[in-house]
């Protein structure tokens, strides 16, 4: 027979531990997807999968006619997948959540409902004081997608536009370089008996590597040049094979872009991109050589540079031909498309699950880092430092 427990055993006088539930009220979301009306972007933020995806959930995507054809998706495949679809510009913007690729303009920001919240890229390379205003005015809660961070501390967005980017700027040169675009007529391809084309990269980034790859993927010889050593490390440990690297030294650089076919810029900096390849470099480059500047977007980092479009997309200087488009994703819109779809869904998810924005940024330091703006309050300390703003710590308005 059991002895019963005195009320003064040690079992009793033990601290007895208890688990509080945190309530969280799932909320439901009403998304407005407007159509992007930037020039020459053509990406849209939901794919029609994604937004059957959200609509299984409980949520409502209303997007207006036609957002979708510039990436191949019609108004049928989103009324397929529960999206409800109009053509009243002003009523998708008057939605509490706002999903963009681009920045809205000053007269987009008129529409936007008071209190509602945005997310879209920020570009702060791009703005000035007055956007920074009128969302203040309209007590907006902003979100950039390029400053969000996952959970190792990587920007998912940068990364996936960035990979885009390095392949499409491979794919473009072997586009340039064929007859049909009245190139040298060479081929990217390692063919017997015939020397594989030289390729030179500048930058050692999520580009360069993605460049890189492809380039080694279709049998080129690739070098590969960067002022880090660390990010040439990486560069030939996530290539898996030893390749030809080098730091900017003139000389070498030199030599290189001599014997290239296809020269492919892609530093960043911090306010500029640094100019690495200078006219007469250009000028000792062989004729019908091809120069593709993805760095273009921060001045680009050959001299020679000068911005295009993609219904003009080249220019020829001192024999060499100019790839100078700012946005190359754009190019390949449903590619893209798909890919920014696929960093935005799981977010709108667990906003909602969270219960809504004020939740999801208390608890994912990452999603918090991509807060520009709450309630009309700028909380970034960067765009603050850049359009000389004041600003409030996000920490100490969301406790």
């Amino acid at each position: 027979m059991d002895t019963p427990l005195s009320p003064f055993s040690k079992a009793q006088l033990l601290p007895q531990e208890e688990t509080l539930e945190i309530l969280k009220n799932k909320g439901e979301l009403f998304i407005g997807i407007p159509k992007e009306t930037s020039f020459q972007e053509r990406r849209v933020c939901l794919t029609p999968d994604a937004v059957s995806a959200l609509v299984s959930n409980g949520h409502r995507v209303l997007i207006e006619s036609d957002a979708g054809v510039g990436a191949s998706f019609n108004n049928k495949d989103y009324s397929e997948a529960g999206a409800e679809i109009s053509k009243d510009r002003a009523k998708v913007f008057s939605c509490p959540i706002i999903l963009k690729v681009e920045p809205p303009s000053l007269e987009e920001i008129k529409l936007i409902n008071p209190q509602a919240l945005l997310i879209s890229a920020l570009q702060i390379k791009t703005q000035y004081k007055d956007y920074f205003k009128a969302l203040a005015e309209k007590r907006i809660t902003a979100l950039a997608f390029e400053f969000i961070r996952d959970e190792d501390g990587a920007y998912p967005a940068v990364r996936q536009l960035s990979e885009i980017a390095g392949t499409a700027s491979v794919l473009i040169a072997s586009e340039i370089l064929s007859n049909a675009k009245d190139g040298s007529g060479l081929m990217f391809g390692n063919i017997s008996g015939v020397p594989p084309i030289e390729v030179v990269i500048l930058g050692a980034g999520t580009v360069g590597e993605f460049a890189a790859r492809s380039s080694i993927g279709l049998g080129a010889n690739v070098k590969v040049f960067d002022n880090s050593i660390t990010k040439l490390r990486n560069l030939q440990s996530n290539l898996g094979r030893t390749i030809y690297t080098s730091t900017m030294q003139p000389k070498n650089l030199l030599k290189a872009l001599k014997r290239c076919d296809v020269a492919i810029g892609c530093v960043r900096g911090k306010n500029r991109a640094p100019v690495l390849v200078s006219e007469s470099m250009v000028e000792n480059m062989k004729n019908g050589a091809v120069a593709i500047d993805v760095s273009i977007d921060m001045g680009g980092c050959f001299e020679t540079s000068e911005v295009t479009t993609h219904n003009h997309p080249t220019f020829e200087k001192h024999g060499v031909i100019h790839y100078c488009v700012p946005n190359i994703p754009a190019r390949f819109s449903k590619t893209a498309s798909v890919s920014i779809s696929n960093i935005f869904t799981p977010y709108l998810l667990k906003i909602a699950e969270d219960g809504g924005i004020e939740n999801s940024i208390r608890f994912d330091s990452g999603l918090k880092n991509g807060l520009y703006f709450y309630h009309g309050i700028l909380t970034n300390k960067s765009v603050a430092n850049w359009f000389d703003l004041d600003y409030s710590d996000p920490n100490l308005l969301i406790f």
